[in-house]
């Protein structure tokens, strides 16, 4: 069957899902995003365009339609990058499944876990565990809970909030004392932003206590993979804190149990009557010796790219059950991996975990660098990325996670 990949967003989530399609099929897959993005600049294996009307839900229909016309008789895999076209594809099932083929859950289902007051309140009494969590109404400025500190805030609503800009915006906030609390949910308060905040504990550890599951959910409702991989290192920036810069897959420094942990995820995605890519956040918990989640994201996620050195490049995964009907048995991707988005001196400087950095060093050889795709020769691109990562340097050294 002949048909084309159309990926939302230009992002380094987006670059990576067209160098799987062009490692899967050889072929150039279409990426249409809002922003001129660094990650999808200067690129010899995908066609880039914007539209500046894509995250209104409007302007996104418009420029799907007319996607489509331009592209009569042929399939089209569409894939996005982040929430707000997966909530757009969700709602609009009906009109776009015409000519295009994807692979997501309901709106429901996305809401109840996009939303973080949602997702923690949901799923409370399912088999996942989750950090002690308060919630604030900015609109009915609520009493402010007595918290042990430091302790997290984030917004609820992401959706919402990845669409407001202001001065001293963090994707998640740390917070060290009460008076900084108070300044930070007025700062946000400000901004615009109208719903719930989240309030969390802070599990102890450092970076190497973070865990990240990606999750293949077919559209018959079955797990198809669950990975299962230690971070070393989070980007610690303002606006990409959260998201792994160094993991590897299939190790584990910590006492948790990964495996009973795995089953439980594919328990819980299965029960829900998911499908599609999820990608997992977790913390390991060496008070109680247990993983706790802290968030799922309803598509994969930045890092995910480290699957398909395990034999599942996720372009062609979704394009065998979606396109193809194929279906395959359930697999715990076990098979070491290791993946960074930094230079080798930024994990020798900044992993604390000796017995992960070791690891890490010794499997440097084989690294997977989402970004450096070997069939990728463009010389200006080759400029970007190393200047790229020389300026990791200077963002860890005035990280804002500490």
């Amino acid at each position: 069957m002949d048909f084309i990949v159309l990926i939302l967003g230009t992002d380094a989530n987006a670059y990576y899902m067209a160098r799987c399609c062009y490692e899967a099929y050889h072929k150039k897959a279409y990426v249409i995003g809002k922003d001129r993005l660094a990650f999808t600049k200067f690129s010899n294996i995908l066609h880039v365009s914007y539209e500046e009307d894509l995250w209104k839900e409007e302007g996104f229909l418009k420029t799907l339609k007319k996607f489509a016309q331009q592209h009569k008789n042929q399939k089209i895999l569409l894939i996005s990058t982040n929430e707000t076209y997966v909530e757009f594809i969700s709602k609009n099932k009906e009109k776009l499944s015409k000519q295009y083929v994807f692979n997501y859950p309901s709106i429901e289902i996305i809401k109840s876990l996009t939303n973080k007051e949602n997702f923690y309140k949901t799923y409370e009494k399912s088999v996942l565990k989750f950090p002690k969590t308060f919630y604030y109404d900015v609109k009915k400025n609520t009493k402010i809970p007595k918290m042990d500190y430091p302790c997290i805030l984030k917004c609820a609503n992401v959706v919402e909030y990845n669409h407001i800009k202001f001065n001293g915006k963090n994707k998640i906030y740390k917070i060290e004392t009460e008076e900084e609390l108070k300044k930070t949910i007025a700062l946000i308060k400000e901004s615009g932003y109208k719903d719930k905040l989240i309030l969390q504990e802070f599990i102890p550890g450092d970076d190497s206590y973070l865990f990240d599951a990606v999750v293949y959910v077919n559209t018959k409702g079955k797990v198809e993979f669950v990975s299962f991989a230690q971070i070393g290192l989070q980007e610690h920036t303002k606006s990409m804190i959260g998201n792994a810069a160094v993991l590897i897959n299939g190790f584990n420094t910590t006492k948790g149990d990964i495996l009973k942990m795995s089953e439980d995820i594919r328990s819980f995605m299965e029960k829900i009557h998911y499908t599609g890519f999820a990608e997992v956040d977790m913390k390991y918990d060496s008070r109680d010796n247990c993983f706790k989640v802290l968030e799922i994201n309803a598509r994969q996620g930045r890092c995910s790219y480290y699957v398909t050195l395990l034999d599942k490049n996720l372009v062609q995964v979704l394009a065998e059950d979606v396109l193809f009907h194929q279906e395959k048995p359930y697999t715990f991707l076990t098979d070491k991996v290791l993946l960074s988005f930094v230079p080798k001196g930024i994990v020798k400087k900044y992993i604390k975990n000796e017995e992960f950095k070791k690891e890490a060093l010794k499997m440097w050889k084989n690294v997977v660098k989402p970004m450096s795709a070997k069939v990728d020769k463009n010389f200006k691109r080759f400029l970007l990325l190393h200047k790229r990562w020389f300026h990791y340097y200077k963002e860890y050294k005035n990280g804002y996670w500490k």
